[in-house]
């Protein structure tokens, strides 16, 4: 089976969305529930599941996949799995820390397995007990991570017979102290390490790594007492990757430190006490690729030492100091493929400097100064496939400079002032998957002018005014037409149209008109200017004699919204009526409903055949302990939120416990 069961122990340079708001990591949090789905997505694959859905039929699970389902049900059962081959041992104990079903009992049984990969990050109930277990791997384990855990200084004492080491992570671990990072100079092959929020390590006792020449990807986020300490890894010319971030006490002489690291890919110093000066000792850091300095005290005078750096594609700064004066320099930055300048007192002079930055794929502006003449400055860069405009002056007229940016997937115009009529130059970015109108005056008709957006995977209205009208739209997107059209034809295959139709559409317009329904795409037509129909010879209408057809104008319903995975509707303007359209949307995994007042219990009735859902949010509405019942299907549901209902945690606790299984987070919780 070779190492296919094992994870790979990879280091990522683009570990950091470009688009995302907030602080990262343990304490992120956003704006938009489209978010909740991403880390809704686990770190393990997901525990097969032997049951069919509802209404269809599953795929066979392998054998393998049987056995290990089978092995989890039974586990304490099992004294070891030490005699099984080593790739099956490592699926099993994937399978049980994916499903909580790992314990300090049932981890005996993977003594001496040899396993390669133990990742137990955030796991309950870790303590030094648990890495005598974890030690007897001996020089087959490769990568740990035991991150959130109660493990002391005495767990990397056991772990010293580990010394073929890869991969060692234990991000807050808050027992581990200063006489225990010296044990970690002994993992010579190490070549990722990361210990988050240690507080424990200092300056001096940075002098550990120092030997650690094997090192490429570095991980020191908020450790608060290493200001001089950097001066230790001066020597680890292999280091690719290294992060810093929230580090408040590094100042511009700690980067002093960086500039000999010539090797260095990727550079992570958001929130740290660094200017421009700082930014001075890297111009020599020509491999540099990824660069994130949000909310550091930069100005645009940072990109004269950017401008030295050819092989920058990434850039954050966000949250800095930035304004129009200097950022002429952007100019000079052609390889640039993420740029997030959000949050900075900048205004489309600004943005007259991006025009050349044509392989820019991701833009952030979130909460500038831009207004409808800033926009034209992007017209350009047809290479855009995420843009964020939240927050900003932007009307409906500044939308028409987007029509062009046909490679864009994700969008972001929340907390701007366009309307309806805007909507419409959105009609022709079928490569859009997320789509974020968090804006008050988006109604009904605003879901109407999204024509043709099929592609649709994230669909965000949170505070827009959407009604039970509305949602009518999310059962069928809907294609309007008003330019006139004639249609003559004298048989089906001699069909001949004014305007370019897809065939479909034309086949549909036969079927229609001669009264055959077997065609399932139904075209409704009206505004109908006059129709003159010949004597049909068959009864298939292919031998239909000389007709012509001529509309006004006309709509259609042949696409809809069945490939939403996320979707917000909290505008307080639903009922059960609007709900109920929603629940033929399948592929649905993370649904916010909350703040819609008059949902009663017959909204979780609607939702029941949403098998595929893992985020629910129904808060501030009219449900009842009596409305859980409905839910029990939802069997994949890992977060479920009713908050401010008539919804006790008791009746939650009761329902987890009986019918959801990987539900993981609940509220009102215990």
């Amino acid at each position: 089976m070779g190492g296919v069961c094992s994870w790979k122990r990879e280091y990522y340079y683009a570990d950091e969305n470009p688009n995302r708001r907030g602080v990262s990591g343990r304490y992120f949090k956003s704006r938009s529930s489209k978010w909740m789905w991403m880390m809704a997505s686990a770190f393990f694959p997901p525990v097969v599941d032997c049951q069919s859905p509802r209404g269809g039929r599953s795929t066979c699970p392998s054998l393998m996949e049987l056995c290990i389902h089978k092995i989890r049900e039974d586990v304490s059962k099992f004294g070891s799995f030490s005699v099984l081959p080593r790739d099956v041992s490592q699926l099993i104990f994937n399978d049980l820390v994916y499903s909580r079903y790992l314990s300090a009992y049932s981890i005996e049984a993977f003594r001496d397995c040899a396993l390669q990969d133990m990742l137990l990050k955030e796991y309950p109930g870790i303590k030094d007990s648990w890495i005598d277990v974890v030690s007897s791997q001996g020089s087959s384990l490769l990568s740990l991570d035991i991150s959130s855990s109660e493990v002391t200084d005495y767990s990397l004492f056991l772990l010293k017979n580990c010394s073929s080491l890869q991969a060692l992570t234990f991000d807050y671990c808050d027992l581990i102290t200063e006489k225990g990072f010296k044990q970690i100079s002994g993992f010579q092959k190490l070549t990722c390490l990361g210990f988050k929020n240690s507080t424990a390590l200092t300056a001096e006792g940075m002098q550990c790594l120092s030997s650690l020449v094997n090192l490429v990807k570095l991980d020191l986020e908020r450790c608060p007492r290493i200001h001089g300490g950097l001066v230790h890894i001066e020597g680890l010319t292999r280091l690719e990757s290294l992060t810093i971030r929230c580090c408040k006490c590094i100042v511009d002489s700690d980067m002093k430190s960086l500039a000999g690291l010539v090797n260095l890919k990727q550079l992570q110093t958001p929130c740290v006490n660094i200017t421009d000066s700082g930014v001075f000792y890297l111009k020599g850091l020509r491999k540099l690729v990824l660069l994130n300095m949000e909310g550091c005290h930069i100005t645009a005078a940072c990109l004269d030492y950017l401008s030295d750096l050819p092989s920058l594609q990434y850039l954050n700064l966000c949250r800095s100091s930035l304004k129009d004066a200097g950022c002429e320099k952007f100019s000079t930055l052609g390889n640039l493929e993420v740029l997030n300048i959000g949050y900075n007192d900048i205004t489309d002079e600004c943005l007259t400097h991006l025009q050349g930055l044509t392989k820019l794929e991701s833009l952030n502006l979130d909460s500038c100064r831009i207004g409808d003449d800033g926009l034209a400055n992007l017209a350009g860069l047809v290479n855009l496939k995420n843009l964020e405009l939240s927050d900003n002056k932007i009307e409906s007229d500044g939308i028409q400079h987007l029509s062009g940016l046909t490679n864009l997937e994700d969008l972001n115009l929340s907390f701007t002032l366009v309307t309806e009529d805007g909507l419409r130059n959105l009609s022709g970015l079928r490569s859009l998957k997320s789509l974020n109108l968090d804006i008050r005056q988006i109604t009904d008709s605003g879901l109407a002018a999204l024509t043709g957006l099929t592609g649709l995977t994230h669909l965000d209205l949170f505070g827009a005014q959407i009604t039970d009208s509305g949602t009518k739209y999310l059962q069928c997107m809907l294609s309007v037409l008003l330019h006139p059209i004639t249609i003559c034809f004298e048989r089906f295959h001699r069909f001949q149209c004014r305007m370019k139709l897809p065939f479909w559409v034309q086949f549909a317009f036969v079927l229609e008109i001669t009264n055959l329904h077997c065609f399932e795409k139904k075209v409704i037509l009206s505004g109908v200017g006059r129709i003159h129909l010949g004597k049909k010879k068959s009864k298939n209408g292919l031998n239909t004699q000389t007709s012509c057809v001529e509309f006004h104008k006309f709509f259609m319903f042949p696409l809809d919204f069945k490939n939403l995975h996320s979707l917000d509707i909290c505008g307080g303007g639903l009922t059960d009526d609007g709900v109920k359209n929603l629940k033929h949307l399948s592929s649905l995994t993370v649904l916010n409903l909350s703040q819609n007042l008059d949902l009663t219990d017959k909204t979780l009735e609607h939702l029941s055949g949403l098998t595929g859902l893992v985020s629910l949010n129904v808060s501030n509405s009219r449900i009842t302990n009596d409305g859980l019942q409905h839910l029990r299907p939802l069997k994949s549901l890992r977060s479920l939120s009713l908050e401010s209902c008539s919804v006790t945690a008791e009746e939650l606790k009761k329902l987890q416990l009986s019918a959801l299984p990987n539900l993981v987070k609940f509220r009102p919780e215990l």
